[in-house]
C-alpha cells in the first residue's frame, strides 16, 4: 500500500507549476499558469509571482482522499475498514452486526418487527433469507428438526424407531433400553400354550406389515437383565409392565418338543412341554425394524 500511496503522490506533484516556466511565458495570469488556491494550508505551497493565488503542495491526506480514501471505519458501528487503505483511511467500512453501510457511515439498520430471530442453538442450521440488525424472518434448521410455530423443532417421527420408542402413526407401541438392539411389545398377549405363543407373535403387527416375533431365549435373558428400565419406560408410554412369571421363547429345548421359558421374577430358566400342556406368557419383540 505505501508504494500506491507514493505513486499517487508523485503523479500529483508532478502537475505543480515551478517558477522558472511561470517567468518565461509571456501570460501574468496567475490562473493560467495554474496558481488557483486563495491560501495553502500551513504554507505548504507556491505564490503566484504576478498576484495573491496559490499553487499547493499536494500532501499524503489530500492525495489519498482525492483517489476516494477517505473514511477512518473507526467509532458505534464499524468493524474496520475494507479493502486497501491510504492515509489511514478507507474507500469503504465494514459494519458491525446491525449496522449497514449507507455508501459514507455505518449506520444503524432499521428493520421491521417481522425481524426477530437469531436462529441459533440445538436444531438451528442458521438464518432463512437475508438478515436485518442481525436477525431473520425464519430459521432454516438442522437434519431431524423442522420450523414450527417460530423455532426448529424436533421432527415427530410417525412410524419407525426413535430412540427408545418404536412409532406407529405417532404412538408408542414398543421400547428398549439403550443397550438392547430389539423393542418389547407394550402388553402381554395372555398366557397360553406355546404354539399359540409362536402364532400369535409371528402375526402381531407393531406397525402395518412390520410384524413382531417369539423372543429367543437370549432375547428373555436381556429383558429380565433390563427389566427395570424396560417397565419403566412401559410405564411412562401408557403399556403395561412385565409379569412377574414364566414366558415362552423360540428356542428349542435339546430333546423332545420343548421349549426354554424365563421367569421374570427372578431370571430362572426352564425347559417345559410345547406340546399343549404347559401355559406361559408371552410378549412379542421387534427384531428386524
Amino acid at each position: 500500500m505505501n508504494n500506491f500511496k507514493f505513486l499517487l503522490l508523485g503523479a500529483s506533484l508532478s502537475f505543480l507549476p515551478t517558477l522558472s516556466f511561470a517567468q518565461c511565458v509571456a501570460t501574468q495570469d496567475c490562473a493560467t499558469l495554474g496558481y488557483t488556491e486563495i491560501s495553502c494550508n500551513g504554507g505548504k505551497g507556491v505564490k503566484c509571482p504576478f498576484g495573491n493565488k496559490w499553487c499547493c503542495f499536494e500532501t499524503e491526506e489530500s492525495v489519498c482522499s482525492q483517489n476516494g480514501f477517505k473514511y477512518a471505519c473507526s467509532g458505534t458501528g464499524y468493524s474496520g475498514g475494507s479493502g486497501d487503505s491510504c492515509g489511514g483511511k478507507y474507500k469503504k467500512c465494514n459494519c458491525k452486526s446491525g449496522y449497514k453501510w449507507s455508501g459514507s457511515a455505518c449506520k444503524k439498520e432499521s428493520c421491521s418487527s417481522s425481524y426477530k430471530y437469531t436462529c441459533s442453538g440445538t436444531g438451528y442450521a442458521g438464518g432463512a433469507g437475508s438478515a436485518c440488525g442481525g436477525k431473520y424472518t425464519q430459521c432454516t434448521c438442522a437434519s431431524g428438526y423442522e420450523w414450527k410455530d417460530g423455532t426448529c423443532q424436533k421432527k415427530e417421527v410417525l412410524n419407525g424407531a426413535d430412540g427408545d420408542v418404536y412409532k406407529c402413526n405417532g404412538k408408542v407401541v414398543g421400547v428398549k433400553t439403550g443397550d438392547m438392539n430389539f423393542y418389547v411389545a407394550m402388553k402381554d398377549l395372555g398366557n397360553m400354550t406355546w404354539s399359540n405363543a409362536n402364532s400369535s407373535c409371528q402375526n402381531y403387527s407393531f406397525c402395518g406389515n412390520v410384524k413382531g416375533t417369539l423372543p429367543t431365549f437370549d432375547l428373555l435373558k436381556t429383558m429380565y437383565s433390563n427389566k427395570s428400565l424396560l417397565n419403566s419406560l412401559l410405564s411412562v408410554n401408557s403399556g403395561i409392565k412385565l409379569t412377574e412369571n414364566y414366558y415362552w421363547s423360540s428356542t428349542y429345548f435339546s430333546y423332545g418338543s420343548s421349549y426354554y421359558s424365563v421367569d421374570m421374577s427372578d431370571g430362572s430358566a426352564y425347559s417345559s412341554y410345547g406340546g399343549g400342556i404347559r401355559y406361559n406368557y408371552v410378549r412379542p419383540v421387534l427384531v428386524d425394524y
